[in-house]
């Protein structure tokens, strides 16, 4: 099993489309990247925390690459967008991608660098250490009540 962990917008719509991918056996909804191991959404929305959206992906890398949710996660948002997707802005809502290791580094320099030629050098996704990640738990609860 592997972890991945992608800011791309609001987190329930992107959450849905990656749990119906062969090869992803989880999904989870949270925030990543800010300045503390805790928040809630109010918190997250005042755009103090640092914290992005993201989903959290448990995978198996012997059906799914790596590489193949990279080329996903491109394919179901705008990377040239700051800060914002759809009609939704703020720092939270920004594409970024949480790397866990030296490997999945390198993966992502590499997506990104061949998003970035098709798109004349405009991808503004960022690409970081994992840091701070909190599953967001108000929201998780709910969803789950809906399912």
């Amino acid at each position: 099993m592997e972890i991945a962990v992608l800011g791309l917008g609001c987190f329930w719509g992107p959450e849905i489309k990656f749990s119906k991918l062969t090869g992803v056996i989880k999904t989870e909804v949270g925030y990543c990247g800010g300045d503390s191991k805790g928040t809630t959404y109010k918190e997250v929305c005042t755009g103090n925390t640092n914290h992005a959206e993201v989903v959290k992906l448990d995978f198996d890398p012997k059906v799914i690459s790596y590489e193949e949710i990279l080329d996903y996660f491109f394919e179901i948002h705008n990377p040239t967008t700051l800060n914002s997707q759809g009609p939704d802005f703020g720092t939270q809502y920004r594409s970024e991608i949480f790397y866990l290791s030296d490997r999945q580094k390198e993966i992502a320099e590499n997506v990104i660098d061949k998003i970035n030629l098709n798109l004349s050098g405009k991808v503004v996704t960022k690409f970081s250490l994992l840091k701070n990640y909190c599953p967001a738990e108000e929201y998780h609860q709910r969803y789950l009540e809906k399912r």
